[in-house]
């Protein structure tokens, strides 16, 4: 593995920002390659209960079927293609039904029912189930993919896949969530969240909690990224008051106790553990200049259970935080747009950055 530098690295051109055609080389070679973060499996309450998951002409419905089981299926009716459900989110009864000619579906996916199709000598209902798609769970996370050629999640996230067990991540449920709209190129998000070198001048107040030199990284090259930062204040947390909002996950302990981590996994997940809370940014891409933001703050139910929990505390130091991010991403953006610019050199405290152009570009085949 190479010694992670900035040494010689520039900023990608404003093509991969601003052109309409590399944003749909990143749909056909990434998005519809790679797994992806679709939400938490603690989001799924019981039998019926569903979200959907949208990525570009692709609409995917996550459920949890009658035996508890969680399955995706794609959002299209097998008689005409109809979409069968449009609501973000909701509780299904036993079954899916389209509302065009009223197929019918269990929650497996299986046709139920077909209206008159029985009049056609050769239908066989069991030819006509839902298309499938391919789901993993990982620390409670769900992640799908659109890929026609799988890679096993396994081996894809083997860098991962064990080595959070001490935040015991399955446990944890959301305690509150924001959507933000961004005005920017979803690279650009991952970028700012891959280093601290803006964090003296744009975000003080968490500078004083994690002084930008105190990172260090244990994931240099590929696509996850990151590593500890060491907190100013031992036994605090990353809050307004710099104090946990919780008694410490799992069974963390020792250096872990005072130290925040930042992982990028490529390409939609941000995954920033703290002691006491887990906080998870989803990443959708909504146009080459445009993103969305989906900010979920997760904490052990026990801790949600006491009568003092309060996450407030740690919900507005992101919230803030979030804000003065997502402020200089469209500020990027706008600059990036104009003819004016041209790449400018990495320093090295944005050396990750570099590491993650590197994934990038291999990633849509331009390594």
């Amino acid at each position: 593995m190479p010694t992670r530098t900035a040494q010689g690295a520039k900023c990608l051109a404003r093509r991969y920002y601003t052109s309409q055609d590399i944003y749909e080389a990143e749909t056909q070679n990434v998005f519809f390659e790679r797994w992806l973060y679709a939400g938490r499996a603690s989001a799924l309450t019981g039998p019926g209960s569903y979200f959907l998951c949208e990525v570009e002409s692709e609409s995917v419905i996550v459920l949890k079927d009658s035996e508890g089981e969680i399955r995706a299926h794609h959002n299209v009716c097998r008689h005409r293609g109809t979409r069968l459900l449009t609501e973000p989110r909701g509780q299904l009864p036993k079954s899916i039904q389209c509302m065009y000619h009223a197929w019918t579906y269990a929650l497996d996916g299986a046709l139920i029912g077909a209206p008159f199709m029985d009049e056609v000598e050769s239908f066989c209902a069991d030819d006509y189930p839902l298309k499938s798609v391919p789901v993993a769970i990982w620390e409670g996370c769900l992640f799908i993919s659109l890929a026609e050629e799988l890679e096993p999640f396994e081996q894809e996230f083997a860098p991962l896949i064990d080595k959070f067990g001490s935040w015991t991540m399955h446990e944890l449920e959301i305690a509150h969530s924001i959507s933000y709209d961004v005005s920017a190129n979803w690279k650009l998000i991952f970028q700012n969240y891959s280093e601290c070198y803006h964090c003296p001048g744009l975000h003080p107040v968490l500078n004083e909690l994690t002084p930008f030199r105190n990172s260090s990284n244990d994931l240099e090259e590929g696509p996850f990224l990151g590593g500890p930062m060491r907190m100013a204040v031992d036994g605090g947390s990353m809050t307004m008051s710099t104090r946990r909002c919780a008694p410490p996950l799992g069974d963390l302990s020792g250096e872990a106790l005072n130290c925040v981590q930042y992982y990028t996994v490529y390409p939609n997940m941000l995954l920033s553990l703290h002691p006491d809370y887990v906080l998870i940014h989803r990443i959708e891409r909504v146009a080459p200049d445009a993103s969305k933001v989906i900010c979920d703050w997760l904490f052990h139910p026990e801790a949600m259970a006491a009568e003092d929990f309060e996450a407030s505390d740690a919900v507005e130091f992101w919230n803030m935080t979030n804000k003065q991010d997502w402020g200089v991403s469209a500020l990027s953006q706008k600059g990036i747009s104009s003819r004016a610019y041209t790449p400018g050199p990495y320093s090295q405290l944005e050396s990750m950055i570099a590491a993650w152009d590197r994934e990038y570009l291999r990633s849509i085949g331009e390594d």
